[in-house]
């Protein structure tokens, strides 16, 4: 490969879907230059991958983009549940549950909520703002090879349309290139994990009559069990414009091309139960559900992230949100490496953090298709794996990594969700106000640490303002209580300590991904001492 560079960059991202977006958009957000390269024209035109959890939610409010999103899911802001029935215009219904957010208790847990957004709506705003950064992203170009070394990375991109190569230079690579990832197969990382589970063509099509069969049961996906028909019946736009996912047998001969027009429509009009059902069909797209997960998320100065580093069943949508919570983790740590405020060792935590967290999560999403019985799956549902979605959405977490103080033995997803303030835990949501303005805690956090301290706290707050001038790293600290000196107020009502483990003495570093890196439950002798070697810790700072 000819090694002389023609293109400089920090980062290059290599795929353009969510999981390549999130990445440039978070890095870009953090100042960071980088070049994200698509090989395909344009951004997805088929409506799939809509569930956006909370914790997604929480990441894209930070990123000051959650509304845009919202705006671009409004016709399906409405649309909660998951339906199970015989046919649609049948008796045999039942609700496997109605509402994602019963009664509105997640308000007390975060600023944010679930958000119902296809992919082809989604993309096209992230991209939207990513362009505004500080990147430069170039679709219909694919990466034809690369190399690394020491110091970075040399790649060979591809105009598809004219041909062109030219050769790039990187400090770091991010490979977002699908479940098929060249990159992974390039770097020799194989995958362990029980592999496919099971297959399914997507077929997108109209029918203005479905309507007036839903009615006013605004579902986000009905599961239809005729022997007939069976499949997954999802909404694009409530009125003419639907999904249906049709189980696909390939192991037992059968090819995209038996899914003809005809036997669409046959197949549609059997799950919704209406035979001279209307139906036009618009796009058919074959994908394939399966469990599997990276054995390393990186070699080098090169990473994975979403589906080349883990596949999972689409039931919950766990696998883009978990993609788009990798992207979210390595971003921080690329601008702390680069930025030369972190050690290159902050990098090795990436793999640390994330992979138990894909191998847990990606468990959950199989149990979770099994529950459900999801067309085309024949696996035993298995018994109170499910009982609390918010486990996986809000409380995963790091035992190790770039974490001081948890419990290495720790599950990465726990059985329930509880918001303590952990090290290693996702930082809990409080209310405050900051020169007047009425914020979350969680949007303090995203271009540096933080350090939050208790209105007793003082020599904490002092220790960090000498420790971010001994060690050049750009930590923030506030003090929280109702002294009009303070940086932030407490909403009435409200006791930060308690929501975050500690005291009015205490402190807690919480990392710019949001996560609770340490936390001092009081005061201590020499705070100065104590502070400086949990950055070094945490950021990697010793030799």
């Amino acid at each position: 490969m000819n090694s002389k560079a023609e293109d400089r960059v920090p980062v290059l991202i290599v795929g353009g879907s969510l999981v390549g977006l999130s990445a440039s958009l978070f890095l870009g957000r953090l100042g960071v230059g980088h070049l994200l390269v698509e090989k395909h024209a344009g951004t997805s035109h088929h409506p799939r991958g809509r569930g956006n959890n909370v914790r997604t939610m929480e990441l894209f409010r930070v990123a000051a983009v959650e509304q845009e999103i919202r705006e671009a899911a409004s016709v399906l802001a409405e649309n909660h549940g998951i339906l199970q029935a015989d046919t649609l215009a049948g008796l045999d219904q039942e609700w496997l549950f109605k509402e994602i957010d019963p009664g509105g208790g997640l308000a007390r847990f975060s600023p944010s909520g679930w958000c119902l957004c296809s992919q082809n709506d989604l993309e096209p705003v992230l991209l939207h703002r990513a362009r505004e950064l500080t990147g430069e992203l170039r679709f219909g170009t694919e990466l034809v090879g690369f190399e690394q070394d020491a110091d970075g990375v040399t790649a060979v991109l591809r105009d598809r349309e004219s041909g062109e190569r030219r050769t790039v230079r990187a400090d770091y690579l991010i490979a977002a290139d699908g479940p098929r990832s060249p990159v992974r197969e390039r770097l020799g990382i194989g995958q362990d994990g029980p592999g496919d589970l099971f297959h399914n063509v997507s077929i997108t099509f109209r029918a203005k009559r479905i309507a007036d069969v839903v009615g006013d049961r605004r579902f986000i996906a009905c599961y239809l069990t005729n022997p007939q028909g069976p499949g997954a019946l999802l909404p694009v736009d409530n009125q003419e414009q639907w999904v249906f996912h049709a189980p696909w047998q390939p192991d037992r001969g059968e090819t995209l091309e038996d899914f003809t027009d005809e036997r669409c429509i046959a197949h549609i009009r059997a799950a919704v139960g209406v035979p001279d059902l209307e139906v036009e069909i618009t796009g058919k797209a074959p994908w394939h559900a399966a469990e599997r997960v990276a054995e390393r998320y990186g070699v080098g100065r090169v990473f994975l992230a979403g589906d080349s580093a883990h596949e999972m069943s689409p039931t919950g949508a766990f696998g883009s949100n978990t993609g788009i919570q990798d992207a979210h983790n390595l971003a921080w740590k690329l601008a702390a490496v680069l930025g030369g405020w972190a050690g290159p060792g902050l990098l090795d935590t990436y793999g640390e953090e994330r992979r138990p967290v894909a191998r847990a999560t990606s468990a959950r999403a199989s149990a979770r298709s099994a529950e459900h019985k999801h067309p085309g799956y024949e696996a035993t549902p298995g018994t109170g794996r499910q009982a609390n979605v918010l486990a996986v959405a809000l409380g995963y977490r790091y035992p190790v990594g770039a974490v001081v103080g948890t419990d290495p033995a720790a599950p990465a997803v726990p059985e329930r969700f509880e918001a303590a303030g952990e090290p290693g835990s996702r930082a809990p949501h409080v209310w405050v106000r900051h020169a007047g303005v009425r914020l979350s805690t969680l949007d303090l956090f995203e271009t540096s640490p933080t350090l939050l301290t208790g209105p007793e706290g003082g020599a904490w707050f002092a220790a960090a303002q000498r420790a971010a001038e001994r060690l050049g790293v750009p930590l923030e600290a506030y003090r929280i209580g109702t002294d009009p000196a303070f940086e932030l107020a407490p909403e009435p009502g409200t006791d930060w300590a308690s929501a975050y483990g500690t005291s009015a003495e205490g402190a807690v570093l919480v990392r710019p991904d949001g996560f609770v890196a340490w936390r001092a439950e009081g005061s201590a002798p020499d705070p100065d001492a104590v502070l400086g070697d949990v950055l070094e810790s945490v950021l990697r700072l010793r030799s």
